[in-house]
């Protein structure tokens, strides 16, 4: 009788700090919980990508530098209007 109450006792001091620190704060999250976090935090990363291009995208022309690649081979006479 004395082993039983002394394995009770020291399975009972042993486990009662590992359940202290569960009960701390949050339940420990399993693995497909921590990957679907993940998963979110990055759709709303490349959201806000998204976003921003689309927003960078839409501004006038008047931000945008106007380049012509062919303006070395044309010559002084090529015109619209000839065309």
């Amino acid at each position: 009788m004395k082993r039983l109450f002394a394995i009770t006792f020291a399975i009972a001091a042993l486990s009662g700090p590992t359940y202290a620190q569960q009960m701390r704060g949050e339940r420990p999250k399993n693995p497909l919980q921590v990957e679907e976090e993940q998963r979110k935090k990055e759709a709303e990363r490349v959201d806000q990508a998204y976003q921003a291009a689309m927003k960078k995208a839409q501004s006038g022309p008047a931000d945008r530098v106007v380049v012509d690649p062919w303006q070395n081979m044309r010559t002084v006479d090529d015109s619209k209007t000839k065309r």
